[in-house]
């Protein structure tokens, strides 16, 4: 067989043809591959996607000097993109690697903070509105146990004795949830 007579065979698709090109070509092309990868298994990786890329576009075979310059010298490429594409894969590990222990713990304060913000939610549903009402104004509006009584036109001592109860049923509420240093950290700083 004439190399002209094995291109125009590749460019048909014809099975016989590509078969022998594969047998003949495929050990020399994988350890050629070898030199540029250091990695037999992504050499192997690359002629075998190479020969199916070749039969699958059989029709755009352009062969302008030899069928063996044609085949080493886009395994070469192949290889070249393999090199590149794994620099930039070590570049974004590297990356993930070093911002990932931050990224991990973040998500994890993040999933915390909104698990822990449903369980106060639902525990101060467990509350009379008059003393959620109460609560809220002091804990999340700041507003002081005086100015609370004023806009309520209740007295002070009322107001402190809301909060006390509020802080009681969540203790109670919270309890299993949290260590109660941190229950009495959130609600007896804020």
């Amino acid at each position: 067989m004439t190399e002209l007579t094995i291109i125009n065979g590749l460019k048909q698709n014809n099975k016989l043809v590509f078969d022998y090109v594969f047998n003949y070509y495929y050990s020399s092309l994988c350890h050629f591959a070898v030199r540029f990868t250091n990695d037999k298994t992504a050499a192997e990786d690359i002629v075998q996607d190479f020969f199916v890329k070749l039969w699958l576009e059989h029709s755009q075979i352009n062969v302008t000097s030899s069928l063996k310059a044609y085949l080493f010298t886009a395994i070469k490429n192949k290889c070249i993109d393999f090199q590149k594409h794994q620099k930039v894969e070590t570049k974004y590990k590297n990356k993930i690697n070093l911002s990932s222990p931050q990224s991990e713990l973040s998500l994890e304060y993040l999933y915390a903070e909104t698990e822990l913000r449903t369980i106060i939610e639902k525990s101060m549903l467990k509350l009379t509105p008059r003393c959620r009402e109460i609560f809220e104004m002091s804990r999340f509006k700041g507003l002081s146990n005086q100015q609370i009584a004023d806009s309520l036109n209740l007295s002070k001592r009322t107001v402190e004795l809301q909060i006390t109860n509020a802080l009681k049923t969540l203790r109670i509420e919270l309890s299993e949830f949290l260590p109660l240093i941190v229950i009495h950290f959130i609600f007896d700083t804020i």
